[in-house]
């Protein structure tokens, strides 16, 4: 815990950048794009790693130690990517994820992944994720460049999305992210816009649906869509970086967040290990939105009772685990 804060990381991936793993330029600008957002947004008094050392393939224990071992990290999900259509392992595997997740079962929870274009090898391996290696929810990518050109599918699609939500719905879960927003490598930009998560929340409203890095740039459209729909959340994973280098930037983003959806709907992701998740969190708990902004824009203040929602609460609920026997399994 920080301070009296429960922290539930909502995403750390074990990458694997050797260049070996890139297939092509499309990869390697992919990859490239994560180090350079790891170099601008860590701030001056942190260590910047050089590219040699952060273009490289990360190891479990890595990960492990980087959030347990030196950040106040609680419990943390373990996340797969499934770029097969960038690198050839999907860039942090979900077999890693899986092995993650079993060093500390009462702490850790594997979230599954798979490229819906396949099909039914997809819900096949669906099926596995949950019943050999107990993923606890789905993230999806939606924006591909399968055969050397973009190639994305959309969430509203009944032919592609609808039947891996209708499988997890059959293996028993109501809980699956989306990469939204953050445009990396050759992907389009259009391919990353939210507008295809109404028909998302509106077709599947017993599925809570988490829009990772809260589809910046398009935080306005996402503001409107958490705000009318119950089953929408927020991820601030890859945007509380902001936090220390662009302070009023992050002001901005966490106040309208605050403003439209409230406290209960925003869940925290420190990213690693694109950044170390102390410094980051430290400068969270410490933050508070300048008055002149709550005055002009009618923000709520970032409470401390907002702080300890979306560091770990919010996550814990939608994971269905209460707090206090999350605390107890964890040592608190």
């Amino acid at each position: 815990m920080i301070r009296d804060a429960f922290v539930f990381d909502g995403v750390a991936h074990p990458f694997n950048f050797d260049k070996k793993n890139a297939l092509g330029s499309a990869g390697e600008m992919f990859a490239n794009h994560l180090y350079a957002f790891h170099n601008v947004l860590t701030p001056d008094n942190e260590p910047h790693m050089p590219a040699a050392e952060f273009l490289r393939q990360w190891t479990v224990e890595e990960i492990r130690e980087m959030v347990y071992d030196h950040s106040d990290t609680d419990m943390l999900v373990a996340m797969p990517l499934p770029l097969t259509d960038l690198f050839k392992d999907g860039l942090s595997p979900w077999e890693e994820c899986a092995e993650l997740a079993a060093r500390d079962p009462d702490r850790t929870v594997f979230w599954g992944s798979v490229n819906p274009l396949e099909g039914r090898r997809a819900l096949d391996l669906m099926e596995r994720q949950v019943g050999e290696f107990n993923a606890k929810a789905f993230k999806f990518y939606n924006v591909r460049y399968d055969y050397g050109s973009p190639f994305p599918w959309r969430m509203d699609d009944p032919k592609v999305a609808f039947p891996v939500f209708e499988k997890a719905q059959e293996l028993g879960i109501d809980l699956i992210g989306v990469h939204k927003g953050v445009p990396l490598g050759p992907q389009p930009i259009e391919a990353t816009q939210t507008w295809d998560m109404d028909g998302a929340a509106a077709n599947f409203p017993d599925i809570n649906f988490v829009i990772y890095h809260v589809g910046l740039p398009f935080l306005d459209e996402v503001c409107w869509q958490l705000i009318r729909y119950p089953n929408l959340y927020a991820s601030i994973a890859a945007t509380v970086n902001f936090v220390v280098r662009s302070p009023r930037m992050f002001a901005e983003i966490i106040g309208k967040l605050l403003f439209w959806c409230g406290e209960d709907k925003i869940i925290y992701g420190s990213e690693a290990p694109i950044w170390q998740p102390q410094w980051a969190l430290e400068a969270f708990m410490d933050f508070q939105i300048p008055q002149d902004l709550c005055d002009g824009y009618g923000y709520p203040q970032l409470t401390d009772q907002a702080k300890r929602k979306i560091l770990g609460e919010n996550l814990l609920r939608l994971h269905g685990i209460d707090l206090a026997t999350a605390k107890a399994k964890t040592g608190h």
